[in-house]
């Protein structure tokens, strides 16, 4: 009967705190999602931006790919600051400086000073995503984690969906300008909400506390970061999401909406909606490929038939003529679903390392995707302006569609070597290997 009881009471407390964790983690996430807005604005007041500072297509880029120098400078020690202080207090930190830098980048008058904001964006951004796998890794066991890392990322795709039409409806009635200081608000809501909610572990955890202490106390610090820097799994892991992000980097946060306007002859609302489906497939694809992975037990082979599917699919919307605007929509949202395959290269790297470096080695993961930003976008840019026939309509550069598609090579290209990148990942059979 006693021992019956106590069973019951550790199934009550396990319970409570994988509420709890949910609750921590969901908050934690809340931050993701204020990023992914600043990540992907510039999709909707992208003509603005090209007459408010006089842009081409590669200024624009560049000026867009400054949040990501700030990101992958941080990333890595952004990973070892949270191994090593408090989550709570680094996000808080984190969130204020993304704040400030949204700000600054509503009120600049010049290129440099939005560049700046930008910059600060992108420092902030480097703890988002670290933090809610830090948290969801002390509050639930490894099992989970995939499922977990889904639902993180679709609250960031919801941010990315909120950047889309709602935003562009938004910059329609009161300019891009005051739309930027409206959603730079909301970082002061996360803050808060941030101050109530987040713990760093779940409660009677002091003896992880003390043996994460020894771990790290034990290896080093020196030694941890070469034990996350040689981990050849840590980089394959982020250079096959680094591949399959490139359509959220080029179709969600930049060209998205100007290739759907000149190549297809949608208006700026009706694309908007297209570009909004893509970040609705990444919140459907997200949980999915997570419960399949967990369900299966299986990391590797789900990111590899993700990254064949999305080829695919990719070709389909590059190559097929008169496409309708439902036909768009239904292509963008199956982009979304099926490259959202790389969300399992987070617990998968969370699996193939110590557990009190979690952070440090997703940050090499992270680091290689925001790298890949800082290169993708511009050069995204830089073919579109390579065959370009000088149209200019009220201030805006328009490509044709041969132009977009030269550029666009770069997300079939990326998912068919991300397909052998997949290959030489460790599988971990959804259990911790370190």
């Amino acid at each position: 009967m006693a021992m019956t009881q106590t069973a019951t009471q550790t199934v009550a407390q396990e319970t409570d705190h994988s509420a709890l964790g949910w609750l921590v983690t969901l908050t934690a996430s809340l931050f993701f999602f204020y990023e992914f807005i600043q990540l992907n604005l510039f999709n909707a007041i992208n003509e603005q931006l090209m007459q408010a500072f006089h842009l081409n297509a590669e200024q624009l880029g560049g000026l867009a790919a400054t949040y990501f120098y700030g990101n992958a400078l941080c990333l890595f020690p952004a990973g070892l600051l949270l191994d090593r202080f408090s989550t709570k207090k680094l996000l808080l930190f984190a969130v204020a400086l993304c704040t400030v830098g949204t700000f600054t980048f509503a009120l600049a008058d010049q290129y440099m000073t939005a560049a700046i904001g930008r910059f600060f964006v992108g420092v902030g951004a480097s703890f988002c995503f670290l933090s809610c796998i830090r948290l969801a890794s002390r509050w639930f066991p490894p099992r989970r984690m995939a499922l977990v890392t889904g639902v993180v990322v679709t609250m960031a795709m919801l941010g990315g969906l909120i950047a889309q039409t709602p935003l562009a409806k938004l910059t329609e009635m009161v300019g891009w300008r005051n739309a930027v200081m409206i959603d730079a608000s909301l970082g002061i809501i996360v803050a808060i909400l941030i101050v109530i909610f987040v713990q760093d572990r779940p409660p009677n955890s002091q003896n992880e506390v003390i043996e994460n202490k020894k771990q790290l106390q034990t290896i080093g610090f020196w030694r941890s970061i070469g034990l996350a820097l040689m981990n050849r799994n840590n980089w394959f892991g982020g250079i096959y999401t680094s591949l399959m992000n490139f359509p959220i980097f080029l179709l969600g946060a930049l060209w998205g909406i100007p290739y759907l306007v000149q190549v297809h002859n949608l208006t700026h609302t009706e694309a908007s909606y297209a570009t909004t489906m893509l970040f609705v497939g990444v919140i459907f694809g997200s949980p999915a490929f997570g419960w399949f992975s967990d369900r299966i037990g299986r990391r590797v082979l789900p990111m590899i038939i993700g990254a064949v599917v999305s080829l695919a699919v990719m070709l389909v919307l590059m190559y097929t003529d008169n496409l309708s605007m439902t036909s768009l929509i239904v292509l963008f949202f199956l982009v979304g679903f099926v490259t959202s395959s790389q969300v399992l290269s987070y617990p998968t790297i969370a699996e193939l390392n110590p557990p009190a470096l979690t952070s440090t080695a997703v940050s090499v993961d992270s680091v290689t995707i925001m790298l890949s930003g800082v290169v993708c976008q511009p050069f995204f840019g830089w073919m579109l302006e390579m065959h370009w026939d000088h149209k200019i309509v009220d201030g805006v550069r328009i490509y044709s569609q041969h132009d977009f598609t030269n550029a666009m090579l770069m997300m079939p290209i990326s998912f068919f070597i991300s397909i052998f990148i997949g290959l030489m990942i460790k599988e971990t059979y959804c259990r911790l290997q370190a």
